[in-house]
């Protein structure tokens, strides 16, 4: 499954598009505004963008050319609008946006709209590290170094033999140890592990559930 990075400044439009994708099997990274995208864009490296058109700070337009005139356009944005205009989704297009949803948006229109974007999805090896990572200035050993951690709750190691697995299976497993490492450093305040993840508490406790870690493990006694 993939994940999808969905910015839109309505907490009810990010709640709904998060419960129906995550049933669907995709992890959903929720940001209310271009800040936050970029930040998520930037640490996350989603495999799709749900981008609502008309944002308080920044527009959904303008974001999507600053990706694209930056370079950080290797995913497939869809854009989001329930009061576009014909000019305004043409423009999107132009810049490099795949398609567009109108608000309301229909759920059998939305897996649609997903399924065919994400067959148009670059491989993940194949696109840039994303530039936070730093990836190219340290060697793989050092990157995989969450496991030290200066805590006696438990954590799993990012072990670098996970290049060897099949990626979903890969994939899973570095995303425990990114929880875990996390909640061993926040001592299983989901608050802050909320606020440094970047995801929303609902997605969080349902993300630890399905990844099978004990919050209760990580509490401070």
């Amino acid at each position: 499954m993939a994940s999808i990075l969905v910015v839109d400044d309505e907490m009810g439009i990010r709640e709904l598009l998060n419960e129906i994708l995550t049933d669907e099997g995709h992890t959903v990274i929720a940001a209310e505004n271009a800040e936050e995208a970029r930040r998520a864009r930037d640490n996350l490296d989603p495999d799709l963008v749900l981008l609502d058109i008309w944002m308080p700070d920044i527009d959904g337009v303008t974001l999507l050319k600053e990706w694209s005139t930056n370079g950080k356009l290797t995913m497939p944005v869809v854009m989001m609008s329930g009061h576009a205009t014909i000019d305004t989704a043409v423009e999107a297009t132009r810049i490099g946006a795949i398609n567009f949803l109108e608000k309301p948006i229909a759920l059998q229109k939305l897996l649609k709209t997903v399924e065919a974007a994400l067959e148009k999805a670059p491989p993940k090896e194949f696109r840039e590290p994303p530039a936070s990572l730093d990836l190219k200035e340290k060697p793989i050993n050092e990157v995989a170094k969450i496991e030290k951690v200066d805590s006696t709750r438990p954590a799993s190691s990012f072990d670098t033999t996970y290049v060897d697995l099949p990626l979903r299976e890969a994939r899973d497993l570095f995303e425990k140890a990114y929880f875990e490492y996390h909640l061993a450093q926040a001592q299983g305040s989901m608050t802050r592990v909320s606020e440094r993840t970047g995801l929303e508490r609902t997605h969080l406790y349902r993300k630890l559930k399905t990844l099978g870690i004990d919050v209760s493990a990580y509490k401070a006694e």
